[in-house]
């Protein structure tokens, strides 16, 4: 299955039930409460990654989890579950990052990222950069309007097959990314669409110096 980069920060944005679990999830993950938090995470995994609607400090149940010094068991179970060891928070701070800050070095080799894809982080962020420009050309009014996080590429080094879908409301469709090749050569295939809208597909080719447009008119 596809992984989604989930860029709600808004409650506005939600349905009344999924404002009330993703603050019982944060609020679990917050006071520690490992038992609930895996609870909440059994039945609803995709909420692995996302944050506190509204909230400021974009922690994710890893986030709390490496702040909390949680158990091992607890934190492992998240990383199986597909937690992100890469997603930064508000201080652009890593889960393994906010461990060694609070000293909770059992935690650390857990928390230390796996990369199976290899791109440098000057190029990998200059190709962000570009896919932004992307995001924001095509979408930007929606973007502002609903507050969302544009999608971070470094949680796809860590996946198997990277690729990710970036849904965005009120556009009826969203993006579908992926990275193709590593190192120097990398580069970030990019389709996004509107599907009520006839032929309004675009794929993109984003590399470290440029991202253009490749084909349209499709879907």
């Amino acid at each position: 299955m596809t992984a989604k980069w989930d860029g709600i920060t808004s409650s506005e944005v939600l349905r009344d039930d999924e404002v009330v679990i993703r603050h019982a999830l944060a609020d679990a993950a917050k006071q520690y409460n490992w038992k609930k938090t895996q609870f909440i995470l059994d039945e609803r995994p995709d909420l692995i990654n996302v944050t506190r609607p509204d909230g400021r400090s974009l922690y994710t149940p890893l986030h709390q989890a490496a702040h909390g010094n949680a158990p091992m068991e607890v934190v492992q179970q998240m990383v199986e579950i597909g937690a992100w060891r890469t997603l930064r928070n508000t201080d652009d701070e890593r889960a393994v990052d906010i461990a060694k800050r609070k000293g909770h070095q059992c935690l650390v080799q857990l928390l230390e990222p796996v990369y199976k894809t290899h791109i440098s982080h000057t190029t990998l962020h200059k190709i962000q950069i570009h896919f932004h420009e992307i995001i924001l050309g095509r979408a930007g009014d929606l973007v502002k309007k609903f507050r969302l996080r544009l999608p971070e590429l470094e949680p796809l080094l860590e996946i198997e097959q990277p690729r990710m879908w970036f849904p965005v409301p009120g556009m009826y469709g969203g993006f579908s990314y992926w990275l193709d090749g590593e190192g120097k050569n990398a580069k970030l295939i990019s389709e996004s669409w509107c599907r009520v809208v006839g032929g309004s597909g675009q794929r993109h080719e984003i590399t470290s110096r440029e991202g253009k447009l490749v084909d349209k008119g499709f879907v």
